[in-house]
């Protein structure tokens, strides 16, 4: 019930007409194979957002095994999901914006520039460009005892998000932080922005606390 009431809230502002656009960066569920009534619950208020004429694009997470079940229920025309790499475009008072994303991506520090070049990003000339993930970005922190994620497989270099991007919004990691430098500690161009989880998910995150990003 806590989860729920919590996404509750985090659409409030969209519900309100408060913002542009919402992005859900993945693990809209904890496993990948749930009940109907569980998927309507969690797509029914993203479908009411995008009633309101605001886009709503969705990263599939690895809880959900990089694709989302029961998606008739998240049906509308202004429901955007990253089934696969791909690009969206969108305009906001005369602006054009390219939402860039794929889905969870095991192993993603040795193919991260090749599954960014299949979302056809570059073929773009909007003039703001937005990259969705859910992934480990070397430089973020979990945990009392701060373990930060470096080198491994799942993990993907900072420096390989290209320039040209304004910012990086990721889901996967739980907790709420921004990341402007690489491991050296050298500023990036483009920040990745971890919203966090919407509950305290373990034991671990007991003392984080718990929200989102407009």
């Amino acid at each position: 019930h806590d989860f729920l009431a919590n996404y509750a809230a985090a659409l409030q502002p969209a519900l309100a007409g408060e913002v542009d656009i919402v992005v859900h960066a993945g693990d809209v569920f904890d496993r990948s194979k749930i009940v109907p009534t569980l998927a309507y619950q969690a797509f029914d208020p993203l479908t009411r957002v995008a009633d309101r004429g605001i886009p709503v694009f969705i990263v599939p997470g690895n809880h959900e095994r990089s694709r989302l079940p029961h998606l008739r229920f998240a049906s509308h025309r202004g429901v955007h999901v990253f089934d696969r790499a791909r690009t969206f475009h969108t305009e906001i008072r005369g602006v054009t914006i390219a939402v860039v994303g794929f889905p969870y991506e095991p192993g993603v520090r040795a193919r991260f520039a090749d599954v960014l070049q299949s979302t056809g990003w570059r073929s773009s000339t909007a003039a703001v460009r937005l990259l969705c993930i859910h992934q480990c970005v070397e430089g973020a922190t979990v945990g009392p005892g701060d373990y930060t994620f470096t080198t491994a497989p799942d993990v993907a270099r900072i420096r390989d998000v290209p320039s040209e991007f304004a910012a990086v919004f990721s889901g996967h990691i739980h907790r709420h932080q921004v990341l402007i430098t690489d491991l050296t500690r050298r500023p990036v161009p483009t920040p990745v922005l971890y919203p966090g989880s919407l509950e305290r998910t373990t034991f671990a995150e007991m003392g984080e606390p718990k929200g989102f990003m407009i």
